[in-house]
């Protein structure tokens, strides 16, 4: 069998003359706004001056940056509140946003770079305002003050009290900090000059203390920006000394659930008793402690957890010499599912390259209303550096054009798509094209906007693809490799720490933009991946320990859950080699397993040039002469008999056909008859494959055919001709009902690109789903 194959075309970069002119930048409304974050090459302080200009009917606000370091500084971003009554009509030499009052002002691309000793003159950023002439206040540049000076620091909090000790903790409060620039964030307590211990809030319980020893504990507070106060006067307290209480608590009871939600649950008990007091309670998740409470606490909610997954939790109590109870009986949950019990999630992948020869942009997805019907949107696809072994971005670089080549993707991958290329109005989710001169542009920006148009959408970043998996078998080969691996994937996806490149990117740009990560590895310990890749016996194995890195980092990484998804073979034999179905649902939400590319001649007529078959069918087809006898329904199979929860597996669905020519008709419409190879493609360098829509276009009076022994679609322009093999509306509406009846998650399309522009696929599916 086959696997998703895919090229790159139209990949030619334009130069763009820059004027090194005044840039005028049209203000953002207010719900368009972003904060922007700190360049992140900027080093040394710089000042920044202000001075006025009165026009009459409107005057000039001017910013002069000023370097005094010794070396250059690059990257500088301006924050200042505009005076009341003050409004800015248009904004010069930068990129300018306004909320209410405030104005975040970014350098441009000629100005950025401030010489040592030397200022932006004469490119300073400047405004056109109306209102009272007058000097805005809350100046900063790269978060300094703008006049140089320092920041105020909030003040000591007050004297700390002791409120609870046990054999290993005390607990404090604390009157809180106040003044400063900065908001206080947080607070540290300190044993002398260590900390010990942090919070929030104005209490913490500092942990793994000496039973039986005296502490002396202070506490500082730190601000928004990371200054820190002075520290608070000291209180001396002892922990508890073990030795004066060896009776344990008495175990909780009547441990139940009292929410359960797709990624977390609470938890409630009954409470222990002890001859002194129950200092904590401790939870345990498939044996392991995950939370604490205090032992006034009765309810813990516990997060971090998968999708449609069981968990066993027990809950032990705890006195203040650390006397453990035993543990409740334990109590079983499993998490809903990711879009609730009824309903079935939509799966989209959206190609990079997309924009090119098939012009089809993220604002695509909207104006063919299949954003309005998709849960999920997979980016696909992003690479593996091939020296680092760690994600990459920021580079231009298309893949070779003979598929055979074993480095056809390395090193390979498409900044200027992902966020630089610059998209007209035409081509923007809102209509408003990108400027040119912002950090944030290309695909990224419109998913941006898109996300914004349809905040319950979610999209992931998918990695591998054929092209792109050489290098998987290597990063995920040891423990070191793989925090690597996914440390630098989570730094540039998910935080959005995207490289420099054209003027865009910098720290922070790309944060929001996705809700997490699709591994595409095709294929762990096979040899039936693109031709180079490296595979290895461990694979298996390996696999399964970088999907728990990449959870556990994920989950590391608070708020939200993140998504962690696999496209995963129909192949049992690609199963057995590669993918421990009794173990990678502890980490993955979503398995969209392949359902299509069953057979086909492929584009250099390697694959099944001599036969046609089909592509996606349902159900084994009595007639199929292959040794392999494919279907989908034997693809969900070995899933479902390792006992894999159904309400983690999509399907996926074609939304392209494989075609062959000189087919003969055999009688039965050139099913499974004998060809001489691909027919010609979409693309020249596609042969076999063609978008749906492209398809019916292209042949308008194709005669379409079902088969309803094998649920399969196909269509014949006649003996000696071409054979397509592809799904359609009749083809999808037996196919939902079929995961449905099986009580899978949904569907997932390869890909959006290919329906036509107003949806037909995409609504079918969706119509199946209801």
């Amino acid at each position: 069998m086959s696997v998703r194959s895919r090229t790159r075309r139209d990949q030619a970069r334009r130069t763009r003359r820059r004027l090194l002119a005044l840039l005028s930048v049209l203000l953002l409304p207010i719900a368009a706004i972003t904060a922007l974050a700190t360049p992140a090459n900027a080093a040394g302080k710089l000042t920044a001056a202000f001075t006025t200009e009165n026009n009459g009917s409107w005057w000039k606000g001017t910013y002069i940056v000023r370097n005094d370091n010794a070396a250059a500084v690059n990257g500088w971003t301006l924050e200042f509140d505009l005076p009341a009554g003050v409004t800015v009509q248009n904004s010069y030499n930068g990129t300018a946003t306004v909320n209410g009052r405030h104005v975040t002002a970014v350098a441009a691309f000629y100005n950025a770079n401030v010489p040592a000793g030397k200022t932006t003159e004469p490119y300073s950023f400047w405004f056109v305002a109306n209102g009272p002439v007058g000097t805005p206040t809350g100046c900063r540049i790269n978060g300094d003050k703008c006049d140089g000076s320092s920041d105020v620091l909030p003040s000591a909090p007050g004297t700390p009290t002791v409120t609870d000790a046990t054999a290993h903790t005390l607990a404090l409060k604390w009157p809180a900090a106040t003044g400063g620039d900065f908001p206080v964030a947080s607070y540290d307590v300190l044993n002398g000059s260590t900390v010990v211990g942090g919070s929030t809030t104005t209490d913490a319980v500092v942990t793994n203390l000496t039973p039986a020893t005296s502490y002396t504990l202070t506490v500082r507070a730190k601000d928004t920006r990371g200054n820190l106060g002075p520290a608070s006067a000291p209180v001396t307290a002892s922990t508890f000394d073990p030795a004066t209480d060896p009776t344990p608590p008495t175990a909780p009871t009547n441990l139940r659930t009292t929410a359960v939600g797709s990624s977390e649950a609470t938890l409630a008990w009954n409470a222990a008793t002890d001859n002194l007091k129950v200092a904590a309670y401790d939870v345990y998740q498939d044996g392991a402690p995950v939370r604490t409470v205090t032992g006034s606490t009765l309810t813990a909610t516990v997060g971090s957890l998968s999708p449609s997954t069981s968990y066993t939790f027990t809950v032990k109590a705890r006195d203040g010499a650390d006397n453990a109870s035993p543990a409740t009986a334990p109590l079983k949950v499993t998490t809903s599912d990711l879009v609730g019990a009824g309903k079935y999630a939509r799966v989209g992948y959206f190609t990079q390259w997309g924009i090119y020869g098939r012009q089809y942009f993220v604002k695509n997805l909207d104006t063919s209303g299949s954003a309005a019907k998709l849960d999920v949107i997979n980016y696909a696809f992003e690479n593996i550096d091939p020296v680092n072994l760690t994600c990459m971005a920021g580079v231009t670089k298309g893949t070779t054009a003979d598929p055979q080549d074993p480095d056809q993707g390395t090193g390979a991958g498409d900044a200027d798509a992902d966020y630089a290329r610059p998209m007209s109005a035409a081509q923007s989710v809102d209509g408003v094209a990108d400027d040119g001169w912002g950090k944030l542009r290309g695909n990224f920006n419109q998913l941006k906007k898109l996300k914004a148009k349809y905040p319950n959408l979610k999209i992931v970043v998918s990695l591998g693809g054929w092209t792109y998996s050489k290098y998987f078998s290597d990063a995920a080969a040891t423990d070191a490799s793989r925090q690597k691996l996914v440390k630098s994937c989570l730094d540039v996806w998910i935080k959005g720490n995207l490289p420099v490149y054209n003027g865009a990117g910098g720290d922070g740009v790309a944060a929001g933009i996705f809700d997490g990560i699709d591994l595409d590895w095709e294929w762990p310990g096979s040899p039936d991946g693109h031709a180079g890749n490296h595979y290895s016996a461990n694979d298996k194995a390996n696999l399964t320990l970088l999907l728990a890195e990449f959870r556990k980092q994920l989950d590391a990484l608070g708020g939200s859950h993140k998504l962690l998804t696999a496209f995963t073979p129909a192949d049992p034999v690609k199963i057995n080699q590669g993918w421990d179905l009794s173990k990678i649902f502890n980490y993955l939400d979503i398995a969209n397993v392949q359902g299509y590319d069953f057979h086909g001649a492929g584009s250099d007529n390697s694959w099944e040039p001599n036969r046609t078959g089909h592509q996606g069918n349902l159900y084994q087809d009595a007639q199929d002469p292959y040794a392999n006898h494919f279907s989908v329904d034997a693809a969900v199979k070995p899933y479902l008999d390792a006992g894999v929860n159904p309400r983690k597996l999509t399907i996926g669905l074609a939304f392209y056909g494989r075609g062959w020519q000189g087919v003969a008709d055999g009688g039965v419409k050139g099913e499974w008859q004998s060809a001489t190879g691909a027919a010609p493609g979409q693309f020249a360098e596609e042969a076999g494959t063609r978008g749906y829509n492209n398809l019916i276009t292209t042949f308008p009076n194709l005669a379409v055919h079902h088969d309803e022994q094998s649920v399969a679609t196909y269509g014949y322009t006649g003996a000696g001709g071409q054979w397509w093999t592809f799904d359609d509306a009749w083809s999808i509406g037996k196919k939902t009902a079929y995961l449905k009846s099986k009580g899978l998650l949904g569907a997932m399309i390869w890909e959006m690109t290919g329906d036509t522009p107003g949806g037909t696929l995409i609504t079918a599916i969706d119509n199946g789903l209801k």
